[in-house]
């Protein structure tokens, strides 16, 4: 029986992957693992059965330091995304075959054109089950409170974007105020999903206590933009019983979480911009009410002087004719035009009392009744703890009066 070394025989491999291979050959494959390693990058390349996902071949593959710093750049410019496992990729490779390490494909090249279709059919795809589930346009359908002063935050706490939104707000040119609150979330990487879930979760569960949602993050690698092409995050955006307003800080591309929320703006700052115009608009149109019942009340109540005068005059000259027979009838009709007059006066009343009573709901007043207080230095209004320092002497108002303060 003739028998061969095992050296002898992953030799004769070697040779016939040399004949066969020698130029590169460009493969369609999924990364299924990627890591990152003293500038070298290690993948293992998977093809999976398109129809019940399974696994058909796996090869291990390297993208040497000296290829790998000059592909990395270029693909990510071209495709605005980093590789990273899940990422369907057309690339070129010699195979080598080692007699202790077995088969190894190298990474010589890489077509970032075949990716980016890949990355704009899964975009579809998702568009496409979005709306065949019918729920692709719900958030859009909801109107924004009037007013919507009450925002709940997803976003980091250290991003730029998140400090950018908080001062716009804070210091808008007319004054008012809102009423903010942060729910951390990761905002880029693989945790983004589940996090930004996990943010609205939570708003959820106090649902009453705010009138929008808004997701925000700071500006930076356009490949941070993938975390939000994923369907489960955008059904739990459409879905949600409240509007969801973006501002992901991307000034050219447009996620599949932009698509679906309510109202997408480019920037954080936009963001804040697009609340405080809207507050300004339902301001305006509280002041034309008011206005339209002021003139409508004017209006009335000169009529109702002209109608007065006509009847006086009738009534002086049904007395100068008829006297007697005419007075009873003429007073009679006096009496139900007066008691029309102040009928009409009255329910204009209350219309004026129900506009202040809305007015009053929204002063600093009615705050101090509900459990609020105020606080100022140097009698401007105080909204943020860095506005004071040690030393200071603040005033406090309550419901029953006001208390100084110095700030230690």
């Amino acid at each position: 029986m003739n028998s061969l070394a095992l050296s002898e025989l992953t030799y004769r491999i070697q040779e016939v992957i040399g004949l066969n291979f020698g130029k590169p050959v460009w493969i369609r494959a999924e990364i299924s693992e990627l890591r990152e390693n003293s500038g070298h990058c290690y993948m293992e390349l998977v093809e999976k059965s398109e129809d019940s996902d399974s696994v058909l071949a796996k090869c291990r593959a390297t993208c040497w330091a000296s290829t790998y710093r000059m592909l990395k750049p270029y693909f990510e410019s071209t495709t605005g995304q980093a590789l990273s496992a899940g990422m369907k990729v057309l690339v070129a490779v010699t195979v080598d075959f080692h007699g202790v390490y077995g088969l190894n494909l190298n990474v010589r090249d890489i077509d970032p054109v075949f990716t980016v279709g890949e990355m704009a059919a899964r975009r579809l795809q998702i568009l496409r089950q979005l709306e065949a589930d019918g729920i692709a346009d719900m958030n859009k359908q909801l109107a924004i409170p009037v007013p919507a002063q009450r925002i709940a935050i997803i976003s980091s706490p250290t991003a730029a974007g998140y400090d950018d939104f908080q001062n716009q707000l804070l210091h808008n040119k007319y004054g008012f105020v809102f009423y903010t609150k942060l729910f951390p979330a990761v905002m880029q990487g693989e945790a983004t999903e589940a996090s930004v879930i996990g943010a609205l979760e939570q708003i959820y569960a106090q649902i009453d206590l705010f009138d929008v949602v808004v997701i925000i993050r700071g500006g930076g690698a356009t490949a941070d933009l993938a975390a939000f092409d994923s369907y489960d995050l955008a059904l739990n955006c459409t879905q949600f019983p409240i509007p969801v307003l973006t501002g992901i800080g991307h000034q050219r591309d447009v996620s599949i979480l932009d698509m679906v929320a309510h109202t997408s703006l480019k920037t954080p700052t936009a963001v804040a911009e697009f609340l405080v115009a809207n507050l300004q608009a339902a301001e305006n149109r509280m002041l034309d009410v008011f206005s339209d019942i002021q003139y409508f009340v004017r209006r009335r109540l000169e009529n109702e002087h002209r109608n007065m005068e006509s009847i006086n005059f009738r009534i002086k000259y049904a007395i100068r004719n008829n006297l007697t027979q005419k007075s009873f009838l003429l007073q009679s009709q006096k009496q139900r035009l007066q008691t029309s007059a102040q009928l009409q006066l009255m329910k204009q009343r209350n219309k004026i009392g129900l506009l202040s009573k809305n007015i009053e709901s929204h002063s600093p007043a009615f705050l101090l009744e509900y459990g609020y207080s105020i606080t100022t230095l140097n009698g401007k209004r105080v909204n943020s703890a860095k506005q004071i320092a040690s030393g200071n002497v603040i005033k406090t108002y309550f419901p029953d009066g006001d208390v100084d303060s110095k700030v230690i």
